[in-house]
């Protein structure tokens, strides 16, 4: 008689151990997935709260550094608004830039606000210069917990300010137009959550005296001076 050979395999310990094992490693595997998943989506998170910090930033730099002394008028149309309207939390002003790409026929000065609600930075503009009684601004809130924002400015006589315009004229800046005073500096500071305070000082540009644009040619044809302190090219003759 044939001796048969009894097929040989695993036994069912031999199964739950390589079972056991392998739902280890698959466990293992999942939590290692779903840490680097979470530690991406936080990063994430924080690149996009780093992105809107530096939009706030720059949208709040850029304002300052093409503020105009242009007042406005109320909406009451009678009072004239200062070109800079300074609190120790909140600011509007005239600003250069207000981009015109239809070449419509208006200026390209544009009112903008800041103003902190509840922690929330938001920025304003206003369609027109010269306000209607129902004029408002169109909102855009920039940064949401942003913390407590604050503004100073810093007049030309040395002094840091709370407020703007000052009560006491600045003799500095005597020719300006009315109402038209900007301070030499503004600085703001904010302090959004997980990032600390964030602080910077802008230099406003110097406001052009209102005789200047307007002096005429001597008598030995000196020209004038135009924005910059640089003469101007005469009108005729050669190069």
């Amino acid at each position: 008689m044939r001796s048969r050979v009894a097929a040989e395999g695993f036994s069912l310990v031999e199964l739950l151990v390589a079972l056991a094992v392998f739902a280890a490693l698959a466990a293992a595997a999942y939590g290692g997935l779903a840490a680097i998943a979470r530690t991406r989506g936080a990063l994430a998170v924080q690149q996009d709260r780093f992105a809107a910090i530096g939009r706030a930033v720059s949208s709040l730099e850029r304002d300052l550094r093409q503020a105009v002394a242009r007042p406005v008028l109320g909406g009451d149309g009678l009072t004239l608004r200062p070109a800079l309207i300074g609190a120790g939390d909140a600011l509007e002003l005239s600003r250069l830039g207000y981009a015109n790409p239809l070449a419509e026929s208006r200026s390209n000065v544009e009112r903008v606000a800041y103003t902190d609600e509840r922690g929330t930075l938001r920025r304003g503009r206003y369609l027109v210069l010269d306000r209607a009684p129902n004029s408002l601004p169109l909102q855009r809130d920039l940064l949401a917990r942003a913390g407590e924002l604050r503004f100073r400015y810093y007049g030309c006589d040395g002094a840091w300010r709370d407020a703007w315009p000052p009560r006491d004229v600045l003799a500095c800046q005597a020719d300006a137009v009315p109402n038209g005073q900007l301070p030499r500096a503004v600085e703001f500071r904010f302090a959004p959550d997980g990032f600390g305070e964030i602080r910077r000082i802008v230099e406003l540009p110097s406001p052009l005296p209102a005789k200047a644009a307007a002096t005429p040619p001597d008598d030995e044809g000196t020209p004038p001076v135009g924005h910059g302190g640089r003469p101007q090219p005469p009108r005729g003759g050669g190069a």
